[in-house]
């Protein structure tokens, strides 16, 4: 089984969000799946088969299956239209989130996805003990997204991610407006067994519609400042976030499943 690496959310290895590419011709068992996620040790390791002139695709932390994954689905649109159908600039992916469509546009691949609901919920002490910070304003989505004073709160941050498991959502993520970007933000992700993801698209999907809101514009540059770093062109249409970056392939190589 032949497997890529790709660096998403950025032009050079080394820095976004690495993710696995496993295109296979047929589906492997639910465990295997689960078991080459967690050798690979990345956030996420996706699964793509390809059902008529769509590929089915499931994506896969070391915890098991999520619903949606910005990085990983890039980094699978990369391989496709760079190694394997290079004739064409767009696929469409079937998902637990519905149809995903990446479209490449120069050295961009550009995601269209949903965007999540959000719901204002009280700052408890619960949160501020666990980030170690007191937000200005905290919603909930899928994940829980808190709003902090500026862009040195959000990369000063050090929470504690034992107690980020006790509280609700599936992510955590810590928001701010940035200097040189529109914003700027860091994802936790302990629930799912990886403590911080370095760039996260679906975390995108609670942070885009706060901050168009917010800044009343409808097109963003987002920076998500982790330890590797990653830059999202975004804007919303209606209900839908559109997610576009960059990605290098970091390596190819074959598994050896029996």
């Amino acid at each position: 089984m032949r497997q890529y690496i790709v660096d998403a959310f950025t032009d050079k290895i080394f820095s976004g969000n690495p993710a696995a590419i496993c295109i296979l011709d047929n589906w492997i068992s639910e465990e295997m799946m689960k078991n080459i996620t967690i050798e690979n040790n990345l956030s996420e390791t996706a699964f793509a088969v390809k059902e008529g002139k769509q590929y089915h695709l499931r994506w896969f932390t070391p915890e098991g299956e999520i619903n949606l994954c910005g990085h990983a689905t890039l980094a699978c649109a990369f391989v496709i239209l760079t190694q394997l159908e290079k004739d064409k600039d767009c696929v469409v992916f079937s998902t637990l989130s519905g149809e995903l469509a990446v479209t490449r546009k120069g050295e961009l691949f550009e995601m269209d996805f949903p965007a999540y609901e959000l719901k204002p919920v009280s700052v408890t002490p619960e949160i501020t003990d666990a980030i170690q910070a007191v937000p200005k304003e905290v919603w909930m989505g899928r994940d829980l997204l808190c709003i902090l004073d500026g862009e040195d709160a959000v990369k000063s941050l050090v929470p504690d991610l034992d107690k980020i498991k006790k509280l609700d959502g599936l992510l955590l993520h810590v928001t701010a407006q940035g200097t040189d970007t529109d914003c700027v933000s860091r994802t936790f992700a302990p629930k799912c067994g990886v403590s911080e993801d370095p760039v996260c698209g679906s975390g995108h999907c609670h942070i885009i519609p706060y901050w168009t809101k917010t800044l009343q514009k409808n097109t963003l540059t987002a920076y998500q400042a982790s330890r590797r770093g990653g830059t999202l062109y975004c804007r919303m249409e209606g209900d839908r976030v559109i997610l576009s970056g960059k990605a290098a392939l970091y390596s190819v190589a074959e598994l050896f499943i029996h």
